[in-house]
This record gives C-alpha cells, sequence and structure tokens, in this order.
C-alpha cells in the first residue's frame, strides 16, 4: 500500500460517479457507496486471494500455472533456439548451399558446441531474472498484511506499510477509483488504465491508496465490482470471481491450479476432441505446449507458492486483525444503511431502462438526485 497515488485524489471526499480529470487522464470514481455497476465481477488481475464466508483477502492473490508456464517454458525455449534449431538450421544451411552432408554435418557441430553453451547461460540468466520479482514478493509477503474485506462486519481492514497496528474503515466509506492516462510517443498514443481503493486516516487525516494497472477501463471497473459483490452477498467463492476458461467449466474444476487442475483440463481436452469440439491440430498444440513447458510442474509450483505465501502472510497478521477476522452469529451482522440500499435500486432502475449507459453517468445521475433530497430533507 502507498500513501500516494500517481496522480493523486485530492483531499476532498468524493462520491460514486463524480470524474477528476488531471493533464493527461481523469480519475473516475466508483465509490464511496458501492453501487452496482452492471459489469461481471471478475478478477482479472488474480489480486484476490483467501475467500471464505466472511472476509476476503485483495492485495495478494494466489498463484496461477501461467505464470509459472512462463518462468520455466521462456527460458528452456530460449535454450533450444541455440542448442537445437540454430544448430539445425546451419546443417540445413551446410547441406544445400554447401558439399552436402560433409558441410551440413561440420556446420552442424561447430553450431551446437556453440550454441549449447550460449543456451545454457540464456536458460540459467533467464531464470535468474524471471524468478527475481517472485523472491521479492516473498520477502515483501513477510511484511505486509493483506488488505481484509470483511463483510459480517462491513468492514476493511488495512495494514499500511510501517504501521503495526491494522485500521479499519467502514466499507460503505471506502474510496474507489479507475484511472484512464494516455500520453504520446514515437509510436503512437499510448494508454494506461488502474484500480485503486483508498481511505483517509480517522484519526490523523493522513491518506492511505492501493492501487494497480490494469489493461482496460471495463477489467478495472470488473475488479470493483468483484470486491463489491462479495461484499453485497452476491458471490461467495474465488471460482465464482476468477473463471478458469473454457476447459474448467463444471463443478469439477479444482479451486487451485495444481497438478489436479491439470489433470482435469487434460480430461477435458480429451473429451472435447472425442466429442468433436475440437479437432487434432488443437489438441497436438496442447500436448506441445505443456510438454515445452514441462507438464505438471508449473502446477506443483502452484501449490507449493500458495502454501508459502499463506504461511508468509498468516505470520504477518497483527492479533488485533486475527480476533477481527473471526466469524460472528449471524444476529451479529452489520447490515446495509438503508441510503445505499435506495440508491442501488435506483442504479438498477436506470441501468434496465438503458443498459449501454456509461456506469458513471448513471452513479452522477443518483447522486445528484440523492443529494437533492438530502438537502430538501435538511
Amino acid at each position: 500500500m502507498t500513501q500516494t497515488a500517481n496522480p493523486p485524489p485530492t483531499h476532498k471526499r468524493h462520491h460514486a460517479g463524480e470524474v477528476e480529470p488531471f493533464p493527461s487522464g481523469r480519475i473516475s470514481y466508483l465509490a464511496p457507496k458501492p453501487l452496482p455497476t452492471g459489469l461481471p465481477p471478475v478478477d482479472h488481475g488474480h489480486a484476490v486471494g483467501t475467500v471464505t464466508d466472511h472476509y476476503l483477502d485483495f492485495g495478494v492473490g494466489n498463484s496461477f500455472a501461467f505464470a509459472w508456464q512462463m518462468v520455466l517454458g521462456g527460458p528452456f525455449g530460449l535454450f533450444l533456439l541455440f542448442a537445437l534449431i540454430f544448430p539445425l538450421v546451419t546443417f540445413w544451411g551446410g547441406y544445400h548451399f554447401g558439399n552436402g552432408w560433409e558441410d551440413a554435418v561440420w556446420g552442424f557441430k561447430g553450431a551446437f558446441s556453440l550454441g549449447f553453451w550460449i543456451g545454457l547461460g540464456g536458460l540459467l540468466g533467464g531464470l535468474f531474472l524471471a524468478m527475481l520479482p517472485r523472491w521479492q514478493m516473498y520477502n515483501r509477503a513477510e511484511k505486509i498484511a493483506p488488505t481484509r474485506f470483511n463483510r459480517q462486519r462491513r468492514e476493511v481492514c488495512f495494514v499500511p506499510e510501517g504501521h503495526s497496528e491494522p485500521i479499519f474503515i467502514p466499507w460503505e466509506d471506502l474510496e474507489a477509483w479507475v484511472i484512464e492516462s494516455q500520453g504520446a510517443t514515437e509510436y503512437g498514443v499510448h494508454r494506461q488504465y488502474g484500480f485503486g481503493i483508498g481511505f483517509r486516516h480517522p484519526e490523523t487525516g493522513e491518506r492511505f491508496n492501493l492501487e494497480f494497472q490494469t489493461h482496460g477501463l471495463p477489467l478495472s471497473i470488473s475488479t470493483w465490482e468483484a470486491l463489491r459483490a462479495y461484499m453485497e452477498y452476491e458471490v461467495h467463492t474465488l471460482e465464482e470471481i476468477q473463471p478458469h476458461g473454457e476447459l474448467m467449466t463444471g463443478d469439477d474444476a479444482p479451486k487451485e491450479e495444481g497438478v489436479a487442475f491439470f489433470h482435469a483440463a487434460r480430461r477435458n481436452v480429451r473429451r472435447r476432441r472425442k466429442a468433436g469440439e475440437v479437432g487434432w491440430i488443437y489438441t497436438f498444440f496442447w500436448y506441445l505446449y505443456h510438454v515445452m513447458t514441462f507438464w505438471t510442474l508449473p502446477n506443483r509450483m502452484v501449490e507449493w507458492e500458495n502454501q508459502k505465501l499463506q504461511r508468509l502472510l498468516n505470520r504477518s497478521l497483527p492479533p488485533v486483525m486475527e480476533r477481527w477476522s473471526e466469524p460472528l452469529p449471524e444476529a451479529q451482522w452489520a447490515r446495509p444503511s438503508e441510503e445505499l440500499k435506495r440508491q442501488s435500486r435506483r442504479v438498477l432502475e436506470l441501468q434496465k431502462a438503458d443498459p449501454r449507459r456509461p456506469v458513471m453517468e448513471i452513479f452522477a445521475q443518483v447522486d445528484e438526485e440523492f443529494s437533492g433530497k438530502s438537502s430538501m430533507t435538511a
């Protein structure tokens, strides 16, 4: 968690639907007052980790197989390029443009003796560079606690870096925003998107923000919608907000992308091949890809990394946060405010009337309507 944003939101109190421009873009506020956005609740960036019946951890998500496939398969592909493909190309060139087999074999041996060591260096160097961010993540996980959303209490718990005591913020007071910015380069216009949540310390007034980049505005809003839907009891499991794709549709989908996930995906590929849903080309390249990325090894690394991160994060939890995270009897559950209920119903009405209308316009209209009612009541 950082105490600054890029650019930082201003110090005034914001509202859902507010748009704050800055020189290269704008910040659009989705909360306070967590209203339904109408977008699917999907955590595209895998920022959500543990999900239980009463709390959700955000900021340090679970490991997934594709990341480890790139960590292992990328350097290995570099090794094959120099140690195998480069010698084979040399062999082909010597045979067709040289003196036949003699030049082909001579070129292959020379290229292999050189390419093997270059490829080996690329393999080891690539592994080191690919693992470096993960080592940094493990080191950071020992020092930070995840941002925890407790839906029974309707509160969010933050432990900012450099702080030992957690800070508890009412769910309906939490600010959330999406950032759109663009800049011109020699290659054209470069657009960036981000999602953030933040709050002001109840006692000191100090500002704290948690932000990360996304790949598009709808993805940013969907991330917020995943948090909102969980807190409002619209989704209940990690699988609902982190779908695994077409190979994992069904009740038999494992919860994490471990070895069981791999074998389930393999069974689904074979089933779809027999049913004629995919052809032999799809099946061949599915197997080739997983052979090139060391078969089930990435999935085993997912299981190991998830266990490691869970141990590190549990070690960093303050005792106060652990007690706050314990489940409550249903009679003690906090309830949404009447104002939030009314505004949410109005948002749903406007979305139903015009499904294509931008969500920020709807939020702005609802805020204006209810602000006017509040002023007349006062």
